[in-house]
């Protein structure tokens, strides 16, 4: 971002002193969107998958590749996000587009479950036939719609972040709103847990289409509460942007331009890339490896995500107020990397020695780590924005993380299927999958040592001076 913009705060005190620095209140409200967006995630990463995999026998490059299907369409997060900087709805440039997609997030969630029904018994009547892949390619259709509203929402959603917050209180603000990510994913596994107990063949169906239909209709209420009238009372996207008054001339294109002028845009793209492929290897095998390895049931597998979710908020917490302002945000990223890697080892080590509460212990130390690592990277990664295409760049960050995710879910299921065809036992299977992803974040340490933020501010206030002078001529 432009550093006049963002570290030096006289100049939005001077020109709007009706933009009050934002609240804590605030800060802890705008999370409830987060606390949905967990919600949702956990009913398609720690329900759906399992039930696939584990239930109906749905191979797992298969089953990973149809979920993945929603982060495959991340490069609409660049357009969603150009959209939300020229575009207002209402007068309002990120609430709008908020709202709709969430909305249309919880309708499609809910016909992909009614799919993954239909796949089964397709699998059972009529074996892997046409009529069955048809059902995986609608399947995998519906992903993608998904994944087109979670962009059209989450990309306007962060990038209001930008607009509301400073320099010297960002950190906080990110770490609250991405802890009460881990709040919605803890209270998720909670009550998924209760709502999932007991439960048998027979009745599987009717209880996680009543996780679908109640989770959805929440989060579509949590996020109304989490963003009305925000933008309105403390948005600064006017006074830093010095093309407010001409917004449609921010076309993608120019945006675009401004985002690919700096190679630590490239550096950084290629460090999210990295980390989150390391990050999430193990998301659409973790439960499985807890229900193949541990002979867990689907409740208590479900349930590991709550001490994940400990795990993070607490990482969160520690590094918003005490790691982050003492490290900085690229050390306390780097230190993240390392924790994480060693989580994944402790992981592997729960499998040999075939113990529940060491696997506990490593997923809740996993979140532990994994919050240091986000809330850093996620800090630094807004200090890589420039104000005037705050949207674009937040779609472009967006894109790396939802492609490496994407990447990852469906390369998890494949490495997955690749073990369960090299060994004859399920264990190692499982752990050639958490052994690459330790790996990888030691390769995304080494990738960060490479940022650097003030070669970012510079090389990007002037190409954003160059479009500018460009229109004026």
């Amino acid at each position: 971002m432009a550093t006049e913009h963002l570290s030096n705060p006289p100049l939005g005190d001077v020109m709007a002193p009706s933009r009050p620095k934002i609240t804590l209140f605030t800060m802890f409200r705008l999370g409830l969107f987060q606390m949905g967006l967990g919600l949702l995630s956990l009913l398609t990463l720690g329900v759906l998958n399992q039930v696939m995999i584990s239930e109906l026998r749905i191979p797992g490059v298969l089953a990973a590749g149809a979920i993945a299907m929603y982060q495959f369409v991340a490069p609409a997060r660049i357009w969603f996000g150009q959209m939300s900087d020229s575009r207002p709805i209402r007068g309002h440039h990120r609430t709008g587009y908020v709202w709709i997609g969430m909305t249309l997030q919880a309708i499609c969630l809910f016909l992909a479950v009614q799919v993954v029904w239909q796949l089964g018994a397709s699998v059972e009547t009529a074996g892997w036939a046409a009529p069955t892949y048809g059902w995986v390619g609608l399947l995998a259709l519906m992903f993608g719609c998904y994944g087109l509203c979670i962009s059209a929402s989450s990309t306007p959603f962060t990038a209001l972040l930008v607009d509301i917050s400073d320099e010297d209180n960002r950190s906080k603000l990110v770490g609250i709103v991405w802890a009460m990510l881990m709040v919605g994913i803890v209270v998720g596994a909670i009550v998924g847990e209760v709502m999932l107990s007991g439960m048998t063949p027979d009745t599987l169906q009717a209880g996680i289409n009543r996780l679908f239909i109640l989770f959805p209709l929440a989060v579509i209420g949590l996020t109304v509460i989490a963003t009305a009238g925000v933008e309105k009372k403390y948005s600064r996207y006017a006074l830093r942007s010095t093309v407010a008054d001409r917004e449609e001339q921010i076309t993608l294109g120019r945006s675009l331009r401004i985002l690919t002028a700096s190679r630590q845009t490239g550096i950084f793209f290629g460090f999210l890339l990295m980390m989150t492929i390391s990050l999430f290897l193990q998301q659409p095998v973790l439960e499985p490896y807890a229900r193949e390895v541990f002979q867990m049931t689907i409740g208590e597998s479900a349930g590991l995500n709550k001490y994940w979710g400990y795990g993070i908020l607490a990482g969160m917490a520690l590094s918003g107020f005490w790691i982050v302002p003492k490290l900085g945000k690229k050390r306390s990223a780097q230190l993240g990397c390392l924790l994480t890697a060693m989580c994944f080892g402790l992981v592997l080590l729960s499998g040999i020695t075939q113990t529940q509460g060491l696997l506990k212990l490593a997923v809740l130390l996993f979140g532990l780590s994994s919050g240091i690592l986000t809330n850093s990277a996620v800090s630094l990664m807004l200090d890589l924005t420039a104000a005037e295409t705050a949207g674009t760049f937040v779609g472009a960050w967006g894109l790396a993380q939802a492609m490496a995710q994407a990447s990852a879910t469906l390369l998890g299921g494949a490495l997955l299927d690749i073990g369960r065809s090299v060994f004859t036992q399920t264990y190692p299977a499982f752990a050639l999958v958490f052994a690459l992803e330790a790996m990888g974040m030691l390769v995304a340490m080494g990738l960060l040592a490479r940022v650097n933020v003030q070669e970012f501010q510079t090389t990007s206030k002037k190409a954003i001076a160059a479009v500018l002078e460009q229109e004026l001529e």
